[in-house]
C-alpha cells in the first residue's frame, strides 16, 4: 500500500487536463507549502507544452496514462470533463497516486463508490476539489448551526449561478461529457444542504429548464428528517450568485459568497436574529491551499469523502426526479458492502 503523503518531502503533483479551471488550481498548488507541480498531461503534446511553458511546470506529457506511469508523481489533480472522472480516478488509484478530483466527483453514485473503493483498495487518499468546505469560515458557520445559536434548524436555501461564460466545445453543455448545471453547480447547493443537515434527505424534487439536452437551470426541494427542509436554485442563465441561508427558530446565518470569497472584499458572513439584530463576522483564509494541505497531510478525510458520496447520491435522485417530474425517495448513501473512505 502506498503511504500517505508526509511533511518529510514535497508532494509532487501531476495535473491531468488543461481546462480553464486548471490554471487557477495550478497556481494554488504551486503556492502551497510542501507541494510541487512536476508534470502536466493533455491529449495533445502541443497543448501540454503550451501550458507547461506558461506555468513553469517542468514536464509536459501527451496522454493521461503516461502521466500516471511517471515515478516523479505522488498525487494527481484531475480536471477532466466529469464523464472521465471515474475512469481516471480509478486508474490513478491503481497507480498509487493520491487524488484531488474536480467536482462533480463522478456522473453517478455508482461511479463515485467505485472511486472510493479503488482508493481504499490501493491505500491512497482522495478529495473532491470543493474548496469552500475547507475554509475556516465554513467551520465557524457550521458551529453556529450545530451549537444551538440558530435554535432548531428549519430550512436551508442556496443559489449558485453565473451567466453563460461558455467557449466553443464547452463540456458543460454536452450531455455525453456529464454537462449541465445540476452536476456542476448543484454539487455546491446539494452538498451544502447535506453539510449543514449532517445527513441525507429522504425525499427530493427537482425541475429543470434544459438546453442542448442538459439542465440549464435547476430548482429543487429536499426533505430531511425532523421537519428540516432545503431548497436551491442553480443555473447558467442568471447573474452570478453564490449565497445561502441556514434558518433556525432563533436566528439565521447568511453568506453571499460561500463557494469562493469575492475578490478584494472581506470574507464574511452574517447572523440575523429574530429581533432584527445583525452581527457581521469576518474570517480570512486560503481555502484551496487548506484543501490541498488536507489531502497531503495526515488528518482523516472520512467526513469529506462521505459528504462527496452523499452529494453524488442526492444528485442522482434529483436527476431522476427531474426526468419523472415527481418527488423521489433518496437511496441509502452508505452501502453495506462498500468499504469506508480512505484515511
Amino acid at each position: 500500500m502506498t503511504a500517505s503523503p508526509t511533511d518529510s518531502a514535497p508532494t509532487r503533483f501531476g495535473v491531468m487536463g488543461t481546462g480553464r479551471i486548471t490554471r487557477r488550481l495550478v497556481a494554488d498548488l504551486q503556492s502551497t507549502d510542501a507541494v510541487s507541480v512536476t508534470a502536466i498531461a493533455s491529449r495533445s503534446q502541443e497543448r501540454a507544452d503550451w501550458f507547461a511553458s506558461q506555468y513553469g511546470i517542468p514536464a509536459a506529457v501527451e496522454g493521461y496514462q503516461a502521466l500516471l506511469d511517471r515515478d516523479d508523481i505522488d498525487a494527481v489533480y484531475l480536471s477532466l470533463p466529469p464523464s472521465l472522472h471515474s475512469e481516471w480516478c480509478v486508474r490513478a488509484a491503481e497507480a498509487g497516486k493520491h487524488i484531488l478530483c474536480e467536482k462533480p466527483l463522478a456522473t453517478s453514485a455508482d461511479q463515485a463508490h467505485q472511486i472510493a473503493q479503488a482508493c481504499e483498495r490501493h491505500g491512497v487518499r482522495w478529495l473532491d476539489a470543493t474548496g469552500w468546505l475547507h475554509h475556516r469560515r465554513t467551520a465557524e458557520m457550521r458551529a453556529l448551526a450545530s451549537g444551538g445559536r440558530l435554535g432548531r434548524l428549519g430550512h436551508i436555501t442556496a443559489a449558485v449561478s453565473f451567466y453563460r461564460p461558455f467557449q466553443s466545445g464547452e463540456h458543460r453543455l454536452d450531455p455525453a461529457l456529464g454537462g449541465g448545471c445540476l452536476l456542476d453547480l448543484g454539487w455546491y447547493t446539494a452538498g451544502l444542504a447535506c453539510y449543514f443537515a449532517g445527513r441525507s434527505p429522504h425525499r427530493v424534487f427537482a425541475d429543470c429548464i434544459e438546453e442542448n439536452g442538459v439542465p440549464l437551470r435547476t430548482n429543487a426541494m429536499l426533505w430531511f428528517d425532523d421537519d428540516l427542509t432545503a431548497s436551491f436554485s442553480c443555473g447558467y442563465d442568471t447573474a452570478t450568485r453564490k449565497w445561502f441561508e441556514v434558518a433556525g427558530s432563533d436566528a439565521s446565518v447568511i453568506c453571499d459568497d460561500f463557494t469562493r470569497p469575492w475578490a478584494e472584499r472581506p470574507t464574511r458572513f452574517w447572523v440575523h436574529d429574530a429581533n432584527g439584530e445583525v452581527q457581521s463576522h469576518e474570517s480570512s483564509d486560503r481555502q484551496e491551499q487548506r484543501m490541498i494541505q488536507a489531502l497531503i497531510g495526515q488528518q482523516p478525510l472520512d467526513e469529506f469523502n462521505q459528504l462527496a458520496l452523499r452529494t453524488q447520491t442526492v444528485l442522482d435522485a434529483l436527476a431522476e426526479s427531474a426526468r419523472r417530474k415527481q418527488p423521489v425517495v433518496v437511496e441509502c448513501d452508505v452501502r453495506p458492502d462498500a468499504p469506508s473512505p480512505s484515511r
